[in-house]
């Protein structure tokens, strides 16, 4: 496995890839990879023949006073767990070689970036939409692997691929979990003992929604109510949203039925997480 850090050297590795024949699937993160990140590579490499792997900390997806400077980085542990999964080249550009001086140019996908996570993280996802667009243009990948961790930012991507014709395949992959059922986040490692146990609300609360919805329950407010309640039960937990709607627009519905998102964003501490499941109604 190599690492590349210049636009110039990951295109190379990529049309020489393309030349053997090979189709090329990709898988762009933040780094500090965890088991989630692992399973996206592993499916990646099981549909493609080379895997890229992007390691970028994205400034322009921070906002003020978020942790893009304590965000964690850990390159040499992130190579061997990229390595392990199947990867055969990781990219690895600094913030000047994806933002030179003078950038300007930025790409916004509207409404869908408005709601659940941004409301309360205004300009986060033209963040998002620039970087991938970015790192699409550059590796030229047939597939490209995104975790429905993010859900939001699996369905903007999707709207971006659509309106603007990019050739490319996004391929959504299920959340991947702790044993006791948190959702694998690289931002977990910020969470004392006591805040790990308290975060364990997020998911139960889903589960048991879930359960509710098994048994009868399609009120969508009733649903989103209770789920609110229980994690008020949680002294750490502080609410940001809970949201239940549809999975591709993500509008708000009144009644469980078809493609449901529900999905939630809460902090514990100073940590925010996010959870949801999907479900078909």
């Amino acid at each position: 496995m190599k690492i590349v850090e210049t636009v110039k050297q990951i295109r190379e590795e990529v049309a020489r890839a393309r030349k053997e024949g090979k189709k090329v699937g990709f898988v762009p993160t933040m780094g500090y990879l965890h088991e989630g990140h692992a399973s996206l590579i592993q499916r990646a490499k099981a549909e493609n023949e080379f895997v890229v792997v992007s390691i970028f900390v994205n400034p322009t997806q921070f906002g003020v006073g978020e942790d893009f400077e304590t965000y964690p980085r850990d390159l040499e542990r992130d190579s061997e767990i990229a390595e392990q999964a199947g990867a055969n080249i990781i990219f690895h550009p600094t913030v000047g070689e994806m933002y030179p001086l003078g950038y300007r140019t930025y790409v916004d996908v509207e409404g869908i970036t408005s709601k659940l996570c941004g409301a309360s993280r205004p300009g986060h996802f033209r963040g998002v939409t620039t970087i991938v667009s970015k790192l699409f243009h550059m590796v030229k990948a047939d597939r490209a692997y995104f975790g429905q961790k993010d859900a939001q930012q699996v369905a903007v991507i999707q709207q971006m691929v659509r309106d603007l014709n990019m050739d490319i395949e996004i391929v959504p992959c299920p959340i991947v979990r702790e044993a006791d059922g948190l959702a694998m986040s690289s931002r977990n490692t910020y969470l004392n003992p006591s805040e790990r146990q308290a975060a364990l609300i997020l998911s139960q609360s889903l589960f048991e929604a879930q359960g509710m919805i098994d048994h009868g329950e399609h009120d969508a407010g009733k649903l989103g109510f209770w789920i609110k309640e229980n994690i008020q039960t949680e002294p750490l937990a502080k609410i940001d949203y809970v949201e239940i709607v549809d999975a591709v627009t993500l509008e708000e519905i009144e009644e469980i039925k078809g493609d449901v998102l529900i999905a939630l964003a809460v902090r514990i501490g100073k940590t925010r997480l996010i959870d949801n499941i999907r479900l078909e109604v």
